[in-house]
């Protein structure tokens, strides 16, 4: 009789070598949304906690997780470290520690690409359980681009035009090298630009200085996409010729 595939749950960008151990068994990102897992990190963690760690602790205590995998290291955020000490108080499962440090890149055709930028995003996430080489164009020439991590509401990618190009964190998530600060701070000229990070992410302060910068627009977005920071963006992106 064959085992029993393990769940195993992972946070961050983990190091390959780390995950391609374990992809005969069943991944699951806990930074992604789990239709139906309660929210006890209301309870669990401050107020002033990201939405994305909150999601991680959530899903891990709602699903039935044999193992979980953490990037802990430069290239996720203190506070992904002090989830660690949260998550081995209340799971009875190992909890790995891993700190990835590559430098030696993947590219970013799907940052690149003339795809619409939800499912750019999509791609994105879903190839750190299943590593694929997706088939697409390069847009030659973006009329708009965001900066900053995934977005725990996919709907502000909607806004966006199609082929508007992916920087900020997200980028160095495609390329697989979480704590590749130059390639996080790479903004080309010219092109208008949405600076995100979730709220209560000390990213913001980099983001804000940013779209300063660059001329560009700095939200932050705590959830569910509000009615008026989408209204922002849109007006943002029309004055901005983003939009043909």
């Amino acid at each position: 009789m064959s085992e029993r595939q393990k769940r195993i749950g992972f946070a961050g960008c983990p190091p390959e070598e780390v995950l391609a151990p374990r992809r005969n068994e069943e991944l699951v990102d806990l930074d992604n949304l789990v239709e139906g897992a309660e929210a006890r990190s209301e309870l669990l963690l401050p107020r002033t906690t990201c939405r994305i760690i909150r999601r991680i602790l959530d899903n891990a205590l709602a699903l039935d997780l044999d193992e979980v995998v953490i990037d802990e290291g430069y290239g996720k955020c203190d506070a992904a470290r002090g989830l660690v000490e949260v998550l081995e108080g209340l799971l009875d499962i190992p909890i790995v520690r891993t700190q990835n440090e590559n430098r030696e890149g993947m590219g970013t055709p799907v940052c690149d690409s003339d795809l619409p930028v939800r499912r750019k995003m999509e791609l994105i996430l879903e190839g750190l359980v299943r590593p694929e080489t997706p088939k697409v164009r390069r847009e030659p020439r973006p009329r708009a681009a965001i900066w900053g991590v995934p977005a725990a509401d996919l709907a502000i990618y909607d806004l966006l035009p199609d082929g508007a190009q992916i920087l900020g964190w997200a980028r160095c998530l495609e390329h697989r090298t979480p704590a590749d600060w130059a390639l996080e701070m790479y903004v080309p000229e010219g092109v208008p630009t949405v600076f995100f990070a979730q709220t209560f992410c000390p990213k913001n302060v980099v983001a804000q200085h940013l779209a300063r910068q660059h001329g560009g627009l700095h939200v932050d977005v705590d959830g569910t996409l509000s009615q008026p920071v989408r209204a922002k963006i849109e007006a943002f992106l029309r004055f901005r010729g983003a939009h043909e």
